[in-house]
C-alpha cells in the first residue's frame, strides 16, 4: 500500500494554515558551513517554529482537515518522542480538543515539560517508542478517543511547506539531506520536490543505531531494527511506516547512516558556525552531508535543523564533549 503525496495545490492550501499561526521559517547560505563542508551549504531552520521543530506545520494541517470534516473528537490521543506531541497539542489547544500524549520512560525532561506546558496530560509508558505507541493506540480505542498518527497524508501536506519554502529560496540544490524519524519529513520533502519540479536529490538520513526504514527499504518490506541511539531521539524508531515505503524507495537517491558520535560532532559544529541549538536528529542532515563532504565538493548543498529541542544538560555534554 502507498499514500498518495500531496500536490502543488495541496502544499499552497496548507501554507495558508500554517501561516494563520507563524510566518515561513528562514534559510541561509552559511558561510561558515560551506567553509567547513567545502560546498556551498544552506541551512533550513526548523528550530525557528513556535515549538521548534517542523512538526507543528503538520499538526495544523491534520486537525484542520478535522474541522472541515466536522470531525473534531472531545479527546485526541498520540505517542511521541516529543516534537509530533507539541504539534499534536498546539493544534489541539487551538481547536478546544482535549489531549493527552504517551511517551516512553526516560523521555526527554524538557519536551514533556513543553507538552505540559501546552496543556496536554503526559503518560509515561514503556522504554521505546513503539512500546508507547502501542498503548496509545490501545488506549484511544478504551477511551473512544481519536488516536493521531505519526505518519499521515493530512500531516504531510503541512510538512511539506517546510521544503516548498525551501526550495522555493534555493533554486539552485543539488542535493539536500533529510533525517527520517517515521518518514513525514523525508515523504514530503520528496513531494514538494517532484511539485516544483526541482532538480535536487534528497537523500535520506538514519541513525546507525535505529535502522529500520534502511533494513525495511533494502528488504522492500517493513523489518523492525533495535533501537540503541541516545542522541538522536527523534529518529529512535523500531518500526517503519508501510506506507511510507514506496514513496521514499521511489524518491530518495540514497540513505546515510549516520553514529551517535557524528550527529554529535555535526551539533557542535551547527552551533559553532550558526550559533543554533539542534537537537540530534535535528543535526543528523548536515552530519550525512559531512560524512559525504569528499563527493560533495563544489556542489549546492541543503540540511534542515529539524529541530533545537534538546536537553540543556545533554547539549552541554555534547558541547564539553562528554557524550
Amino acid at each position: 500500500m502507498s499514500i498518495a503525496l500531496p500536490s502543488l495545490a495541496d502544499i499552497e492550501r496548507a501554507a495558508e494554515i500554517v501561516y494563520r499561526a507563524f510566518s515561513a521559517t528562514p534559510q541561509y547560505p552559511w558561510a561558515t558551513l560551506s567553509a567547513r563542508l567545502g560546498a556551498t551549504c544552506w541551512l533550513k531552520h526548523e528550530n525557528h517554529t513556535p515549538v521548534g521543530a517542523f512538526k507543528i506545520r503538520g499538526g495544523l494541517t491534520y486537525f484542520d482537515h478535522l474541522a472541515r470534516r466536522g470531525a473534531l473528537p472531545r479527546e485526541v490521543i498520540s505517542a511521541t518522542r516529543g516534537n509530533h506531541g507539541q504539534s499534536v497539542a498546539w493544534a489541539a489547544r487551538a481547536h478546544g480538543v482535549a489531549c493527552t500524549i504517551v511517551v516512553p520512560h526516560g523521555n526527554s525532561v524538557e519536551k514533556n515539560a513543553a507538552m505540559r506546558g501546552l496543556g496536554v496530560t503526559l503518560i509515561e509508558h514503556g522504554d521505546e517508542f513503539q512500546v508507547a505507541r502501542e498503548h496509545a493506540i490501545a488506549l484511544a480505542t478504551e477511551r473512544g478517543a481519536h488516536m493521531v498518527p505519526s505518519f499521515h497524508g493530512d500531516l504531510l501536506s503541512g510538512v511539506a511547506t517546510a521544503w516548498w519554502e525551501f526550495f522555493r529560496a534555493a533554486p539552485d540544490l543539488d542535493v539536500v539531506y533529510v533525517p527520517i524519524g517515521l518518514g513525514s519529513g523525508a515523504c514530503s520533502a520528496i513531494a514538494a520536490r517532484n511539485a516544483l519540479g526541482h532538480r535536487a536529490r534528497i537523500v535520506g538520513v538514519v541513525s546507525a543505531g535505529a535502522t529500520t526504514y534502511a533494513d525495511s527499504l533494502a528488504a522492500r518490506r517493513v523489518v523492525e531494527a533495535p533501537v540503541s541511539t541516545v542522541l538522536a531521539d527523534g529518529m529512535a524508531c523500531r518500526v517503519a511506516e508501510a506506507d511510507a515505503l514506496p514513496p521514499l524507495a521511489d524518491g530518495l537517491d540514497h540513505l546515510v547512516k549516520v553514529s551517535d558520535e557524528e550527529v554529535a560532532e555535526a551539533m557542535r559544529a551547527l552551533f559553532a558556525d550558526t550559533h543554533n541549538v539542534a537537537e540530534g536528529a535535528g543535526a543528523a542532515g548536515f552530519a550525512a552531508a559531512w560524512q559525504e563532504r569528499d563527493r560533495l565538493r563544489g556542489q549546492v548543498v541543503g540540511a534542515v535543523l529539524s529541530g533545537g529541542n534538546v536537553d540543556s544538560e545533554a547539549f552541554a555534554r555534547v558541547l564539553s564533549r562528554l557524550a
